[in-house]
């Protein structure tokens, strides 16, 4: 009987295949001449999450993070991040799958993300800029009822 109740519910697995960078630029156009400037810095971060399937079981989920830092209207650094992994998810149902997708990779990559983009910082000769956590649960959230409300206003 343990047989059969183990055929009717595939076994769940999700396993960490790779993490790594996909992409990272860092500019600083104005450079030697900002290192002058003693104003606070206005940074303006956008985040999106992205994921796709590359073979049965298989995905590649990626987080991408453009920085820009202005001081006194003039550009002082850009860093442009593509931080990916590829996790091994089976046994989940539609749901669960585009959670994990969705929240789960996405937190599990943030921390290598954050941590690139201090150290590139630093190297570009400014102080270490340390992003806060992120609720990718609420992002989630959000692009599924802004989905919904496309889907709504489009049928």
């Amino acid at each position: 009987m343990s047989d059969e109740q183990g055929a009717a519910q595939p076994e769940q697995t999700f396993n960490i295949r790779k993490i790594y960078l996909k992409d990272l630029s860092f500019e600083s156009p104005q450079a030697p001449g900002v290192f002058q400037q003693t104003t606070t810095p206005q940074i303006d971060i956008n985040l999106a999450t992205d994921s796709q399937q590359v073979e049965e079981g298989s995905y590649e989920v990626s987080i991408k993070i453009t920085i820009s830092a202005k001081g006194d209207d003039k550009p002082l650094f850009i860093v442009e991040l593509d931080q990916a992994g590829i996790f091994q998810i089976e046994g989940v149902v539609d749901e669960q799958l585009k959670f994990a997708l969705g929240v789960t990779c996405p937190n599990i990559l943030f921390p290598y993300a954050r941590q690139v983009i201090s150290d590139m910082t630093v190297s570009g000769g400014f102080p270490p800029l340390v992003m806060s956590p992120v609720n990718f649960e609420l992002l989630y959230r959000q692009k599924l009822q802004s989905a919904g409300e496309t889907s709504k206003t489009t049928h």
